[in-house]
């Protein structure tokens, strides 16, 4: 394949999955439609199946790259043994909340999924393996050995990791729920949403450190 062909076909495939990204997001995987996704796209729906033969695998697709980029971006963090214990864990509480405020749908439409599909926790659960397992066995050998050196509170570091994903997550999935009742605090929501970063960044310093 030469160079402009090869272009113009990823081009084609990247539209189709911002455009279906947008559609499942949008509508949840019942409500989307491969035809919506296509027309979005800009391709025909013979183009759209010649990509992504069903709807599952584009919908796989989808998911697969955003728990991807989820992980790279929290790994990254946690990666940098350069940094002292606690500058990687507030890194990653700033990276994780980053990551969900460039993808706020994303919280809701997978938990939506999870409550309507059970069986759709299966597609996710290996990937959701693959990043947490290797993180949460290195992380709680530092916390052990911080905690052992009375520097920090000990702490499992499964109960760390859900600590920062409720308090991450939990603000976009309830916005549209507690923005009437919370009146000019959340008037101008980038700046709600940046107080509740450095909320739960100071909460879960708080937590960990040592009395």
């Amino acid at each position: 394949m030469d160079t402009t062909k090869k272009r113009h076909t990823d081009n084609k495939e990247a539209d189709i999955l911002h455009a279906a990204e947008r559609e499942f997001l949008s509508k949840g995987y019942a409500g989307a439609r491969t035809t919506a996704i296509a027309e979005a796209a800009g391709v025909t729906h013979a183009m759209l199946h010649y990509y992504f033969r069903t709807k599952e695998q584009l919908f796989k697709r989808i998911l697969d790259e955003k728990l991807r980029l989820m992980g790279q971006s929290v790994l990254a963090a946690f990666g940098q043994p350069e940094l002292p214990l606690m500058a990687r864990i507030k890194d990653g509480i700033e990276r994780h909340f980053d990551f969900i405020a460039a993808n706020p749908e994303l919280p809701r439409f997978i938990v939506n999924e999870i409550f309507a599909h059970p069986e759709r926790y299966e597609l996710m659960q290996e990937n959701i393996r693959v990043l947490l397992n290797p993180l949460q066995y290195s992380l709680q050998q530092e916390l052990d050995e911080s905690a052992a050196r009375n520097d920090t509170e000990p702490i499992d570091a499964r109960m760390l990791l859900i600590d920062i994903i409720s308090l991450n997550v939990f603000a976009f999935i309830a916005f549209p729920i507690i923005q009437p009742l919370l009146g000019d605090l959340t008037a101008d929501r980038e700046h709600f949403f940046a107080q509740r970063k450095q909320e739960n960044i100071e909460t879960i310093m708080r937590r960990l450190k040592k009395l």
